[in-house]
């Protein structure tokens, strides 16, 4: 397997993501430089080593998934991409049990979503692509995923290599980066991100450019109790976090979506993160949430502030 990003080129022809096939090139080796991520060549040479066995059965669904024979040595080779924090994934008889269980916040988001069978997505801040694949198990055409970290980009490939399906894809690029394309994607993705924004407003702003008239945005992210205004500003640290800036209560983030122009917009969950939800595992062996909380009292991290509760909010264009 190998970082080939021709198939995707060719699905944008003729689509409203068309002028996009021009810059993608210079972009995709932008984010891919060597000298930006010393250990390039190392997750290179894994997905190198990836064998190309015939799958019995994927499952996009209800999970994701690809069984078939199992393959020697498969196992050393993925955790070449260590550390796996979204998913889990089950490749080949192999339980991949990344630092988040992402399918359980799928499960949050999926119910209040419109279908998304047939819709061109876009998943700001993917990851390796775990709800990139969950997003074409619920039908959708395309989805384009974006995320600068090279190492997710390799994994991401390194589950493409046994998935297989053309609909998914994830970029080397920040939101920042993704190349103008107004009014082109039916439904978009921000979860986990807001909070890591200097501007949360203008990042909302910026969603909204690429989103078609009536489209959907679904955001996901930290929030603290507090009245409509109110934001957690940490002066330093977030449960060690260097580059949190804002944490808005719910009332505050449904005003600056509201000031946005957006429309329809509904909280549909708030949800406090457990342990068994973001924890180390043998595939992630770093720190982790019960490492960032309180150990006298986990309502609070480490810094002293409320510990992370979650929201996600849906609205309209």
């Amino acid at each position: 397997m190998i970082i080939d990003y021709s198939e995707l080129y060719e699905r944008l022809r003729g689509t409203e993501l068309e002028a996009w096939i021009e810059p993608l090139p210079e972009l995709v080796a932008h984010g891919l430089r060597p000298e930006r991520h010393g250990l390039l060549h190392q997750w290179e040479a894994g997905l190198a080593e990836l064998p190309s066995i015939e799958n019995n059965a994927v499952d996009l669904k209800t999970a994701v998934a690809a069984t078939g024979e199992s393959f020697p040595g498969l196992e050393e080779t993925l955790q070449t991409f260590h550390p796996w924090r979204k998913g889990p994934y089950d490749i080949h008889g192999i339980h991949i049990d990344t630092e988040w269980r992402s399918d359980w916040k799928w499960d949050r988001v999926r119910p209040h979503l419109q279908s998304l069978n047939d819709r061109v997505v876009l998943d700001v801040g993917c990851g390796n692509g775990y709800h990139c694949w969950r997003m074409a198990g619920e039908g959708a055409k395309l989805v384009v995923g974006v995320d600068p970290s090279a190492l997710f980009v390799c994994q991401f490939f390194a589950m493409k290599n046994f998935l297989r399906d053309p609909r998914a894809w994830v970029l080397p690029l920040g939101i920042e980066d993704v190349p103008a394309a107004p009014d082109a994607f039916d439904t978009i993705f921000s979860m986990g991100v807001l909070y890591h924004r200097k501007s949360p407003i203008e990042h909302i702003e910026h969603l909204k450019s690429y989103l078609k008239p009536g489209g959907e945005l679904v955001i996901e992210t930290l929030v603290a109790d507090g009245p409509e205004g109110y934001s957690l500003i940490p002066r330093g640290r977030y449960a060690k976090m260097r580059n949190v800036w804002f944490i808005p209560s719910v009332a505050t983030l449904e005003l600056w979506m509201k000031r946005c122009g957006l429309k329809s917009i509904r909280t549909v969950d708030v949800s406090t993160t457990s342990i068994e939800e973001q924890r180390s595992t043998d595939w992630m062996t770093f720190e982790s949430l019960p490492d960032y909380l309180d150990p006298a009292d986990r309502a609070k991290t480490v810094e002293g502030h409320p510990a992370p509760k979650r929201a996600v909010v849906i609205a309209s264009k």
